[in-house]
């Protein structure tokens, strides 16, 4: 049996003929909309366009169907389900929750979190977490790790600077440029 492709509206031509020329569009649509453009222009038959385009004859027949049914947003691929979450939505929130707490509230003996403390902690919780996971969901949510300390930024001790008490003079006073 012989699928022909259905008479097409002028907005319709207009659609595809942008379509097969695009260069913004996905590839895998601009084939599609190629596969129906060789069908209304030149009148090939499935068998054809499969071979002039090399593609396998089930898949142009499909599109051909898809289209004469649905018009151009048929030429659109469905959404696919993919892989179900391997965490739920809880232990997602029970790690963001744990990691925005200190470890001190939680009557833990230490000040503050490392991945490797955050894996341990949920896995006594009972979620069992890799730490690259645990970093994937942190960041995901907008959390930053750690932000490091460094000798140049501010410090964690506000006191700092009266602690140390004045800078060394080891290195000669320069005078101001004018």
């Amino acid at each position: 049996m012989t699928i022909r492709v259905r008479g097409l509206s002028d907005e319709e031509a207009q659609g595809l003929a942008r379509m097969t020329r695009s260069r913004t569009l996905g590839a895998g649509l601009v084939r599609r909309a190629q596969i129906v453009q060789h069908a209304v222009d030149e009148g090939l038959s499935a068998p054809e366009i499969a071979a002039r385009m090399g593609l396998c004859g089930a898949t142009v027949r499909f599109w051909l169907k898809r289209f004469n049914e649905h018009g151009l947003p048929g030429l659109e691929e469905d959404m696919r389900s993919g892989r179900p979450p391997t965490y739920t939505a809880e232990e997602r929130s029970a790690v963001i929750t744990a990691a925005l707490n200190r470890p001190a509230e939680l009557g833990l003996p230490f000040a503050s979190w490392t991945l490797d403390r955050l894996v341990a902690y949920l896995g006594e919780q009972g979620i069992g977490m890799r730490r690259s996971r645990i970093s994937e969901v942190l960041l995901a949510e907008g959390l930053k790790w750690r932000q490091e300390e460094t000798w140049f930024g501010a410090r964690v001790d506000p006191d700092f600077t009266r602690k140390r008490g004045p800078s060394s003079s080891s290195t000669p006073h320069r005078p101001r440029a004018a």
